[in-house]
């Protein structure tokens, strides 16, 4: 059996609640950055001994907020090491517009990944891209890299799109059962 861990900032509360879409598909455990950008001992214990670790974050003026990008700088002990190479990475993102520029933190956290020798594991959904499409059906925001999600700003987690929690819940199941295929 592998073992999933979701490390994730929630600013406003967007996140977590995909995040618990994506914990739930991957069978995964959570662990929440918190305000300061801080997770505990134990946290990055979890994540090393983690097969597979998923990164969560809002997309804050174009890319990850600095609560995040304090986490990331912290793993460089991790890479000195060497502590993460060869795990499978996933990452998931959200914003109040349909684009928000949501690719740009994608990038950023599949670069996180690929710094510490990570496998990176794509969406792998086709997108919801017909004239017919609704906000309903999955990967309706047209994502390959990982998880996009439109969270709009004015409205509170019952106003996330259906269809991209379930695309959150798929990309979970995904993560999770390419990592056992990995690790075999």
């Amino acid at each position: 059996m592998t073992k999933t861990v979701v490390v994730y900032f929630s600013g406003y509360g967007h996140t977590e609640h995909v995040a618990k879409f994506v914990i739930e598909g991957a069978n995964a455990e959570a662990i929440k950055i918190d305000s300061n950008g801080d997770i505990t001992d134990a946290d990055w214990e979890t994540l090393n001994a983690a097969d597979a670790i998923i990164f969560g974050a809002p997309t804050y003026m174009g890319s990850v907020p600095w609560q995040f990008k304090k986490f990331a700088d912290a793993t460089s002990k991790a890479w000195f090491t060497r502590e993460w190479q060869d795990k499978v990475f996933g990452g998931f993102t959200n914003s109040a517009s349909l684009n928000g520029d949501k690719q740009v933190t994608m990038i950023y956290l599949q670069t996180l990944a690929s710094q510490h020798g990570g496998i990176w594991v794509s969406l792998g959904l086709p997108p919801a891209n017909k004239l017919a499409s609704t906000r309903s059906e999955v990967n309706n925001l047209g994502g390959s890299v990982g998880v996009l999600v439109q969270s709009p700003s004015d409205a509170g987690n019952d106003a996330i799109p259906a269809g991209d929690l379930e695309t959150a819940r798929l990309y979970g199941e995904r993560v999770a059962a390419i990592t056992a295929k990995f690790l075999g």
